[in-house]
């Protein structure tokens, strides 16, 4: 067991894997590496928000000889959207954290038959709805690289517990790039795949939402996405995503963008971080030119927000469809609660000629992106910010509560122009590809003066993540980032 806990960080979880095939370590010992991992920086970082260890032992015991690609090894779930049979989906919620599911999601009961281990769940923002991880329910997720920082959102608690060294990779989801604004933040691999069904959080509102992980190593992500989406190849195959990262990448032809998108500017850091990425894919031997999607970004802002607000409004103000209690005010986050109102009384209505614009969005979008083989375009407006400074101010909190009070269109609309303009100036960068399918994904290439690591998105045609994966995999072998360690790890050390 000494020695399991030893090694055990220089493994992805395919390596972790092959040690239980080898008989050179037990799925419990793995188990019992990632407990203590947990306990020694969970205090310090509030990944984990509710712990399952008993249950992962007895499993781990009855895993002696534990079938699928990933058997044995230790994961993570994100508390939000995807059911576990028996424990708590809590959301982030005040309202949500009585609610127990008892049977796993599709997704879930894939992962485990994949031989994936759950042990706990992963500290999110109320209903996703923040690109960064404080919850009034559970308290801030803070950035392993830098305790002052946040890891993102929503997926900041999966994000921070791989970072940290607790496990190689976690399950994640990306509504508005829940899975690439923490990858970038944590200095982590995040792929937003295709939407797919086998992918995609079931909502009425335009399915933005899809399923799938942040990781240490490409590999493991092209695995997960072979276990989750079904595919009944053998591990590896042709045809297979893991399958896929074998076969040479050709030279591609790569649009650069530079547009902030939906944010007002790219800072210093973020546009060094880009040129970066462009100066290395060259020198790989791809051509990269200027691009540009030739969209309307405002409006794609108004329309993003509105079906995020219709969300909203379905998981707070029609909550008791899901929990079977009526839904209080006292039990959601102010800002939560106008959002859904914002749903309720603004975008509902609206909802079908919104659906129709991101038809026409998607066909707009497709049409720029095939024009490349891949986009590469920021992730984020800048570095990680630091925890609280993108939460409501107290000035902004009595709006809150007025609004809650007295929910008046006029109201209703400045304050999601106010909030709409906070969020996107550091997080505006990965909603287009939400609203279109498209596959992408944040790269950890770069870390600024200040130690922070900064992604890069890329991103290509619908049901082109094979190429994306391929091409994450190469830039992994041309600029290694799996050994490199935040300071909360090496102190550990």
């Amino acid at each position: 067991m000494t020695t399991v806990h030893a090694d055990y960080l220089a493994h992805d979880a395919i390596g972790l894997a092959d040690l239980v095939r080898r008989r050179d370590a037990s799925p419990r010992e793995l188990l019992d590496a990632a407990i203590r991992r947990a306990e020694a920086v969970n205090p310090a970082i509030n990944a984990i928000v509710l712990a399952d260890y008993d249950a992962a032992r007895e499993r781990a015991a009855a895993q002696r000889a534990p079938d699928g690609p990933f058997g044995g090894v230790p994961y993570l779930i994100k508390d939000l959207g995807v059911a576990v049979a028996g424990l708590p989906l809590t959301m982030g919620s005040r309202h949500y954290r009585y609610f127990v599911p008892d049977a796993d999601a599709p997704l879930i009961a894939r992962s485990r038959s994949a031989g994936l281990n759950p042990f706990g769940k992963t500290n999110t923002p109320e209903l996703g709805q923040m690109p960064y991880t404080e919850p009034e329910l559970f308290g801030p997720c803070r950035n392993p690289w830098s305790l002052d920082h946040t890891p993102g959102g929503s997926s900041g608690g999966a994000a921070a517990a791989v970072a940290a060294g607790i496990v190689p990779l976690a399950h994640a989801s990306d509504g508005g790039g829940s899975i690439r604004i923490p990858a970038s933040c944590c200095g982590l691999f995040g792929l937003k795949p295709s939407r797919d069904p086998a992918l995609v959080t079931r909502v009425s509102a335009g399915e933005l939402s899809v399923n799938h992980a942040v990781s240490r190593s490409v590999r493991d992500s092209a695995l997960l996405l072979d276990v989750t989406t079904g595919r009944t190849l053998p591990t590896g195959a042709p045809g297979t995503f893991l399958g896929a990262l074998d076969e040479p990448v050709e030279p591609l032809r790569i649009g650069l963008v530079t547009d902030p998108m939906l944010a007002p500017a790219l800072d210093a850091d973020a546009r060094a971080a880009l040129d970066d990425a462009a100066a290395l894919v060259e020198s790989l031997g791809h051509h990269v030119e200027p691009a540009t999607l030739n969209v309307d970004f405002a409006r794609i802002g108004e329309l993003f927000l509105s079906l995020w607000a219709t969300i909203a409004d379905e998981m707070v103000l029609g909550a008791q469809q899901i929990t079977g209690r009526r839904p209080r005010r006292d039990e959601f986050e102010l800002a939560t609660w106008a959002m859904a109102l914002v749903g309720r009384r603004l975008a509902r209505e609206r909802l079908p000629d919104m659906l129709e614009l991101q038809r026409q969005l998607t066909v707009q979008v497709t049409s720029a992106v095939a024009r490349y083989d891949v986009i590469l375009c920021a992730t984020l407006a800048g570095a990680p910010r630091r925890i609280g400074e993108l939460r409501p101010t107290p000035f902004e909190r009595r709006q809150l509560r007025l609004i809650a009070s007295l929910p008046l269109k006029p109201l209703l609309r400045e304050m999601l122009a106010k909030a709409s303009q906070k969020s996107f100036a550091w997080a505006g960068c990965t909603e287009l590809f939400n609203l279109t399918g498209q596959p992408a994904m944040s790269v950890p290439l770069y870390w600024n003066a200040r130690g922070l690591p900064i992604g890069v998105q890329f991103a290509a045609r619908h049901g082109d993540d094979a190429r994306l994966l391929r091409l994450a995999r190469q830039l992994e072998q041309a600029r290694p980032w799996f050994d490199r360690r935040p300071p909360l790890l090496l102190a550990q050390a």
